[in-house]
């Protein structure tokens, strides 16, 4: 029987205010609080309650044969309690069903995968903590920021206990490969790999209501015509996507919520099912490994992490970013941990682009890549400002590598001593 595997990415970054030269040293902070508001809570109302209430309606009729998954970052989390916390609540609803599965992921959707393991498997631990915390489950599959994976990636991913990670159905990761199938990474960790299939999930998300498309209009009978045609050893369909595609990047009146309220009647009358991750890497066997030298992400034709760190002024903020890593993990101060934590989204990054420019952009908030990247720098440089205080340039590494092991070192002491003395 073929399944069909939905998932749906959940993250909106703290977006920077104007961050002049001159407010180096004198500004502590960095966030436009109006625009963060008016964005998540406009999302949230167009998008986020009104699909959760969907899928809490498709529950309802079908029961448990409704399979859903999602990701929600730290910081997205973050935001919506802060401004739409009936959001979160409508997470929850979800999550007590037992229909619907939280992925883990980095806590700050950053690009730490790419420039500092330690902190990628802290950030890891902290979004998994999270979900254990608001959803009553540890997460068992990984789902890295923006899909980002490569051989190495796998094997961080597998040594942090995952079954299972997402990956982009690239031309260039699959090669003759069709998506449809479970593959393992390389190497003997056990790490599973689930595919996007990029045609169904970019049909939904970018053409659905694109009326110079040749297929358009895109109903749930020719979707799931579409599947059912497959080949018959393709066994799962995975359907990934950004969850503000619902009412927000498809709006309402383009019908999208009425195509995914009519999926699961066609599906299950042609005999197919709907799985989440793990119920897939639990049913289904590997067809074989999957290598990926070079690091793959789901964003533009290239799928590659040009986005990101293609140009000079992007390496230069992220060198300057992870520079001081280690010396933020020696801080205390909860402000400036938090500053760490949004200022590695990779939304600043992908702002930095110019692939984005030269013609405006609905996804940055900037005129050009270099206002993205001066605006940024600026900010950058009140923050390393702050945590050099702490911990001057004067300090090498190796010193601060070894204060740091000492310190775990007491914390361990003092757990070991305190089990001790509660044993009394």
């Amino acid at each position: 029987m073929k399944t069909l595997c939905f998932y749906f990415q959940v993250h909106q970054p703290f977006r920077l205010k104007r961050y002049r030269f001159f407010d180096i040293g004198s500004d502590n902070y960095y966030y436009d609080d109006f625009a963060n508001e008016d964005i998540i809570t406009g999302i949230a109302r167009r998008s986020y309650l009104k699909a959760n209430a969907m899928f809490m309606d498709l529950i309802r009729q079908y029961g448990d044969r409704i399979r859903i998954a999602f990701s929600l970052s730290g910081v997205a989390i973050d935001q919506m309690e802060m401004y739409a916390p009936e959001v979160v609540d409508s997470f929850r609803e979800l999550a007590g069903t037992g229909c619907a599965e939280f992925l883990a992921e980095t806590y700050n959707h950053s690009l730490a995968s790419l420039e500092d393991q330690d902190e990628f498997r802290s950030q890891v631990k902290r979004h998994s903590d999270r979900m254990m915390a608001l959803f009553d489950r540890k997460p068992e599959v990984f789902r890295n920021t923006e899909l980002i994976y490569s051989d190495e990636i796998g094997e961080l991913v597998s040594g942090m206990g995952y079954k299972a990670m997402l990956v982009e159905g690239a031309k260039h990761v699959l090669g003759w490969k069709s998506p449809n199938y479970v593959y393992s990474a390389l190497g003997d960790g056990g790490l599973k790999l689930l595919v996007r299939n990029m045609k169904f999930s970019d049909d939904i998300s970018f053409r659905f209501s694109n009326y110079n498309w040749r297929e358009y209009p895109l109903v749930a009978e020719k979707l799931i015509n579409w599947i059912v045609s497959s080949p018959e050893s393709e066994q799962i369909v995975n359907i990934w996507m950004n969850y503000d595609v619902l009412g927000s990047i498809q709006p309402a009146e383009t019908g999208i919520f009425e195509f995914f309220k009519a999926i699961p009647r066609f599906a299950f009358d042609a005999g197919l099912s709907f799985s989440t991750p793990s119920d897939t890497v639990s049913n289904m066997e590997s067809a074989g490994e999957l290598s990926v030298r070079y690091a793959s992400s789901w964003a533009g034709e290239e799928k590659d992490i040009s986005h990101w760190c293609g140009n000079v002024l992007q390496k230069e903020a992220m060198k300057k970013l992870y520079g001081v890593g280690e010396r933020v993990r020696m801080v205390s101060d909860r402000r400036i941990l938090q500053d760490w934590d949004y200022l590695q989204s990779s939304d600043h990054f992908n702002f930095m682009s110019t692939k984005l420019f030269p013609s405006s952009s609905v996804y940055s908030p900037y005129e050009n890549a270099f206002d993205a990247f001066s605006n940024y720098m600026n900010v950058l440089s009140d923050f390393t400002g702050r945590v050099k205080a702490q911990f001057p340039d004067g300090i090498e590494n190796e010193e601060l590598n070894a204060l740091l092991s000492t310190i775990m070192n007491q914390e361990k002491e003092i757990k070991m001593l305190k089990k001790k003395l509660s044993m009394v």
